[in-house]
């Protein structure tokens, strides 16, 4: 796997005796910006769950080079946060450093000074001590790349970043992800703006309940290949 950050031989995923995604086989390598993308219930959002570990395969094999295997972070859907939880900014930024701090351990000065490099950097510098429950939907998104920032993992998988979002906010964002890109890092978004995938995104997997194609996005994003997507969540060729 020198190449390789994550292997997928075969896998499928579902609950109970619903598959959601079937026989994936496929490569995310090492320093790629990837898109996933597909209609409703193609099985985008269940992908990423099994890469997470946060479900496991019903068949196959999910395989992490081994200097990765720690070194994955996740930006969750939105929909997914407790917004009424009484949390603030700088507290919900600064979760992200748990694997290096660990619950209990002291917060240092340099992780207070990463906290606030990250909220300058997603432009919410004064936003610290604000109650998540009173930022907007961009404003929230922005917190939330900033808590993925704190991390710094090497492996990033982000579902549906630009959800709900303006242009602005996507667009300060998106050079967010370029820029942990041209760092060599490995970036995962499940996205449905298909004209922002063509642009900016170099690899992209296409799926409809399967992998319809997997590869350069000029040759993934085909009328023939969103066709067929359409089709097999539709349930027309299954």
């Amino acid at each position: 796997m020198t190449d390789s950050a994550i292997e997928l031989d075969q896998v499928s995923l579902g609950w109970r005796d619903r598959i959601a995604v079937r026989d994936v086989t496929g490569v995310f390598r090492r320093g790629s910006l990837t898109a996933l993308v597909g209609p409703n219930g193609a099985g985008k959002s269940t992908l990423i769950k099994g890469i997470m570990g946060q479900l496991s395969p019903v068949r196959g094999t999910i395989r992490f080079a081994h200097d990765i295997v720690n070194q994955i972070a996740c930006l969750p859907q939105v929909g997914e946060l407790d917004k009424s939880f009484p949390v603030t900014v700088y507290d919900l930024v600064a979760l992200g450093a748990w694997r290096r701090t660990g619950w209990w351990r002291r917060f240092g000065r340099s992780e207070h000074a990463r906290v606030q490099h990250a909220l300058e950097t997603v432009g919410l510098a004064d936003f610290g001590r604000r109650i998540i429950g009173t930022l907007s939907g961009g404003q929230l998104q922005r917190a939330l790349f900033a808590r993925l920032m704190m991390h710094d993992a090497q492996v990033l998988i982000l579902d549906e970043p630009f959800a709900a979002v303006d242009r602005d906010t996507t667009d300060d964002l998106m050079r967010l992800l370029q820029q942990w890109h041209n760092e060599g890092r490995t970036v995962v978004a499940v996205l449905h703006d298909l004209d922002l995938v063509r642009e900016q995104f170099p690899q992209s997997v296409l799926l409809g309940g399967q992998v319809v194609a997997w590869g350069d996005t000029t040759t993934v994003l085909t009328s023939e290949n969103l066709h067929l997507a359409r089709h097999l969540c539709a349930g027309d060729y299954l």
